[in-house]
């Protein structure tokens, strides 16, 4: 037999076989309907760190995890811009940057940058309104060592003289191009008007910035970073009593002192409505408004964050149905609590529109707003809600040192013991009874501070519709 003619029998077989089975009664089996299969609720587990406290009062939460050669650590300390002189503003910030850049009492800047590039090491160091932090990166081999300049870095920084020169310039340079962002613009002047002579609501100059020394750095950094102001969160390739024995050889001799805080004021919780505007030559508005929101320790923390969804939490939000999906005026949109940690947080909306539709966003967003105070919401959106902040639970706790930093932050802000496992549960508790009570509760559409940056000139109605209108100077930062 040819090739050709068994290749000719093969495709024969191929044909018969399916033919020949279609005479066979095929067992009749029942086909599932995905509208109506259910599945067991997933289990989870909120996993846990092995806490331990060092001899001179640091806090350390750790989970190991031997999946990869690999360490990070972060170390939170209590500190922040909330506490630097109001004719100093930017030195938390400067500090934080040139403690690691200036290098350290016994090492030069080149040399550990050089040092902790030679392991694949690095650490990082920083300080915003109310925290600081310093972090560490590692394969697990070269851990002693960098956990060595980790603590030098936290304990003895140098603040070189020219690094600290060399970090104000930038600084000063990043002031002075602040304007050139419109978004840029309305963040910070929204922060302004909502902590009004408050430090929440204080940003540095060119002239506040000019006047801050290397002394001043030395002397802030000597004033807070203290073992006792620390909590620790380390994850990754580790022994948790190994890591203990390092972290209190590392930090040797840094001794447990009091850290002398100044007083610092609470917000004015007195809310007042306003009609911003800082003039720019764009042809898009950059829309902000709100006004003071909550705390952590808020009752009804889980009825707002379920309240947040609704309103403007995601591409199902009531902002975004209306003025992105059926109306076709902006991009982006949405409106959140920013619940505060240690002071009072805000309430505040956002959206960028092209102006000549300007006056229409902004009716439009306060009278969603106003919307959620009227009514309760359906079924609809609070099970979807409720299912996707349950959901979406989980992924805070993805990698181990997102659960090890969570921990951290958790004891660093002092939240309630349980917060994290009661989370899900608090959630799922919230009724459209508690939505509405905390709407009426806590939004205020007869009291936003609207602020808009844009071309007023090509509005499609004038921002006075909406009250007397206030103009903010953009000056770069003088």
């Amino acid at each position: 037999m040819t090739i050709t003619q068994r290749f000719a029998l093969f495709l024969a077989f191929l044909v018969l076989v399916p033919l020949a089975a279609l005479g066979a009664e095929a067992p009749k089996t029942a086909k599932a309907d995905p509208r109506t299969m259910t599945f067991p609720q997933p289990a989870f587990e909120v996993p846990r760190t092995e806490r331990a406290v060092l001899k001179n009062g640091m806090v350390v939460h750790m989970l190991p995890d031997r999946e990869l050669p690999v360490v990070s650590l972060t170390a939170y300390v209590n500190v922040g811009s909330i506490y630097e002189p109001a004719d100093k503003a930017g030195l938390a910030g400067l500090t934080g940057a040139v403690m690691r850049s200036g290098g350290t009492r016994d090492m030069a800047p080149e040399a550990l940058d050089a040092e902790l590039e030679f392991m694949a090491s690095s650490v990082e160091g920083g300080i915003g309104s109310d925290a600081g932090n310093v972090s560490l990166a590692s394969l697990s081999r070269n851990l002693p060592r960098t956990l060595e300049l980790f603590a030098r870095v936290m304990m003895n920084p140098a603040f070189r003289e020219d690094r600290v020169t060399l970090a104000k310039n930038r600084t000063i340079e990043a002031i002075r191009r602040q304007n050139d962002d419109s978004k840029g613009i309305a963040d910070r002047e929204l922060q302004k008007a909502l902590y009004p002579g408050h430090p929440l609501g204080r940003f540095p100059t060119v002239a506040t910035v000019q006047s801050i020394t290397r002394d001043d750095l030395a002397a802030f950094h000597d004033r807070y970073f203290r073992p006792g102001n620390v909590v620790i969160a380390a994850a990754g390739d580790f022994d948790p009593k190994e890591l203990v024995k390092l972290l209190e050889k590392a930090f040797a001799g840094w001794k447990e002192e009091k850290v002398d805080f100044p007083p610092v004021a609470e917000p004015s919780r007195e809310m007042k409505p306003a009609v911003l505007l800082a003039r720019k030559e764009v042809n898009q508005s950059a829309i902000r408004m709100g006004h003071l929101g909550i705390d952590k320790n808020n009752p009804d923390l889980y009825a707002i964050r379920v309240m947040d969804y609704i309103l403007g939490g995601g591409f199902t939000s009531r902002l975004t149905t209306e003025i992105r999906s059926n109306q076709g005026l902006a991009y982006n949109v949405g409106a959140s609590f920013d619940v505060g940690r240690r002071f009072v947080g805000t309430f505040e909306a956002e959206t960028e529109t092209k102006s000549g539709s300007t006056a229409k966003a902004i009716g439009l967003m306060r009278d969603i707003i106003d919307g959620m105070r009227k009514e309760p919401v359906t079924d609809q959106e609070l099970n979807l809600a409720k299912e996707a902040i349950i959901n979406s639970f989980i992924f805070g706790f993805a990698r181990p040192d997102f659960i090890a930093n969570q921990r951290a932050r958790l004891e660093f802000y002092g939240y309630p013991d349980g917060y994290l496992e009661n989370y899900r549960a608090n959630i799922a508790r919230v009724t459209k009874e508690d939505v509405l009570r905390a709407a009426r509760t806590y939004l205020h559409p007869d009291r936003l501070i609207i602020l808009v940056v844009g071309e007023d000139k090509t509005f499609d109605k004038p921002l006075s519709t909406f009250g007397t209108v206030q103009e903010i100077k953009l000056e770069n930062g003088k």
